[in-house]
């Protein structure tokens, strides 16, 4: 009888951690999705604004062509990503690509603004003032969005990889987590903005 009971304790005990884990595991999984949600609102407003900028910039960058056309075949690259990670914030593949593909677009975007220096004209535009303006302070809330949503991966994955919950997680298919990270040391800068 005692072996009996001391058996039930132990499937108790056993099942309660299970049930522990696996709630612990969801919960942190539906937080790093929650942040991943941040960011792609923010990758949103970014996206939106760009095609903007590139028709302020057209009129005066008319010999700019193969520029004009690399920002919106990247954010093209980028918006396709995006939708790509949105549909599962899980899937490494598509977190890899998104971060991809944002650097490439910030590199892209770079090489506007760049130009955008040398064209008095287009420095002076106040629409292009204003929408350069948008896209720093969005650029800044991206930043921020992306930290939230590694700390949040970085917190998952750490519960998922520690012993015994490791175990767990494995048995009920809990993969890793992909951080948004941006490989290219200059990628990692944001488009540098000054119309001043």
């Amino acid at each position: 009888m005692i072996a009996l009971i001391v058996f039930v304790v132990i499937v108790l005990l056993l099942a309660a951690f299970i049930i522990g884990s696996y709630n612990r595991l969801v919960t942190l999984r539906n937080r790093f999705k929650n942040a991943f949600a941040q960011i792609d609102v923010q990758l949103q407003r970014r996206h939106d604004l760009i095609p903007n900028l590139v028709e302020v910039a057209k009129g005066y960058l008319k010999h700019e062509r193969e520029t004009l056309e690399a920002v919106i075949a990247a954010r093209n690259q980028a918006v396709a990503a995006q939708k790509a990670a949105a549909a599962n914030p899980a899937d490494t593949a598509a977190i890899r690509g998104l971060a991809g593909a944002e650097g490439a677009l910030g590199g892209v975007l770079g090489r506007l603004f760049a130009l955008a220096e040398a064209y008095p004209n287009l420095k002076a535009d106040q629409n292009m003032r204003q929408l350069s303006e948008e896209l720093a302070s969005t650029e800044n809330r991206v930043a921020f969005a992306r930290q939230a949503f590694n700390d949040a991966v970085m917190t998952y994955n750490t519960a998922r990889e520690v012993f015994p919950t490791v175990i767990v997680a494995n048995m009920l298919g809990f993969s890793p987590a992909q951080l948004f990270e941006i490989e290219s040391p200059t990628q990692r800068a944001a488009p540098k903005v000054s119309f001043t």
